[in-house]
């Protein structure tokens, strides 16, 4: 009986995310007025986009049992970036270069400092998320930059086959990083580092040159988020995107992503992305007081972290009754 309860568990820790997500739509279809609108689904879908481009690289950190608290800061620093550059030369390929090339370095940056400095990860990315801030401000003079370019906001606002620009975005980078996880060495062996570090480098991995890489990589589409950002909003603004990191690490969890590194998968945070999606879509739509807002996004996290602990086996059925 134990050893079927434990069976069972394990199958919903497999399938769980997904029934969580139909059990959710099914709910707020019912009980909320106009959510299940298609004009609702489609701004839903929109809303996601910026967190769903972001979380197809915290996926790799975290998957590597790392994690990146700056990507907020990334947003804001390469919309500042694009805004400012195009809007003193007025070339929109070097605005979109400048915010990308600076998205990446940032990323560079923190991956040098964990791998070769061997700093943890939350207390490196939390010092970067602290200084990226300020920098954006610093390049903005604290306010937002205006974006003369009617051509670039195109980028945020413009649709191709009825789908806008940035929901395409957000799809290529789910595509992407799906085959790189799945379907590469690199895939691979960012999930071999992430069960088990020591392991990889006796293997041969280059563990240095992976966790490198997989931080750039998440600087550079954090700035292409925020290159995006900037193009709907028709502006660079330093403020935005506070909390980012946090809604995103919640998705990712959610999505069955682990804590504690080796296991991911982009299908999941697919799911993990449209349950944060459609939970805040909820909160709008039934007017919540934003102060409410915040307790509920921190409970969600809170629910993602257990989940994970339990699918970690910290917690089973067995486990439970044991200590009862």
């Amino acid at each position: 009986m134990m050893t079927q309860m434990m069976l069972a568990f394990r199958r919903y820790s497999a399938i769980g995310p997904l029934l969580v997500l139909l059990v959710l739509f099914a709910c707020l279809a019912l009980f909320v007025p106009d959510f299940a609108g298609a004009r609702n689904m489609r701004g839903l879908i929109l809303s996601v986009s910026l967190v769903g481009t972001v979380t197809t690289t915290m996926m790799l950190v975290l998957a590597l049992r790392e994690v990146d608290l700056s990507v907020g800061s990334i947003v804001a620093l390469a919309g500042v970036l694009c805004a400012v550059v195009i809007s003193d030369t007025g070339s929109v390929a070097l605005g979109i270069g400048a915010g990308l090339l600076g998205g990446t370095m940032v990323g560079l940056f923190n991956g040098v400092v964990v791998a070769k400095l061997k700093i943890n990860s939350l207390i490196a990315t939390l010092a970067t998320m602290e200084i990226v801030r300020g920098l954006a401000f610093l390049v903005s003079g604290g306010q937002a930059v205006s974006i003369p370019r009617e051509d670039f906001y195109v980028l945020g606002s413009g649709a191709l086959l009825g789908i806008n620009y940035p929901i395409w975005i957000a799809i290529l980078c789910f595509v992407i990083f799906g085959v790189v996880l799945n379907k590469t060495v690199f895939g691979k062996n960012v999930l071999a580092i992430g069960g088990n570090p020591e392991a990889a480098r006796l293997a041969g991995v280059p563990v240095d040159r992976v966790r490198i890489t997989v931080f750039a990589l998440q600087g550079f589409v954090a700035a292409l988020a925020g290159i995006v950002l900037a193009a709907r909003i028709t502006s660079g603004q330093p403020n935005t995107s506070l909390g980012l990191e946090l809604a995103v690490i919640s998705a990712c969890v959610l999505g069955g992503v682990s804590l504690l590194g080796g296991i991911a998968s982009i299908g999941g945070v697919l799911i993990g992305v449209l349950i944060m999606g459609a939970a805040q879509n909820a909160l709008n739509l039934l007017d919540v007081p934003t102060f409410y807002q915040y307790v509920v996004r921190g409970g969600i996290l809170l629910f993602a972290v257990i989940v994970d602990s339990a699918r970690q086996n910290r917690w089973t059925p067995a486990s439970f009754l044991k200590a009862r």
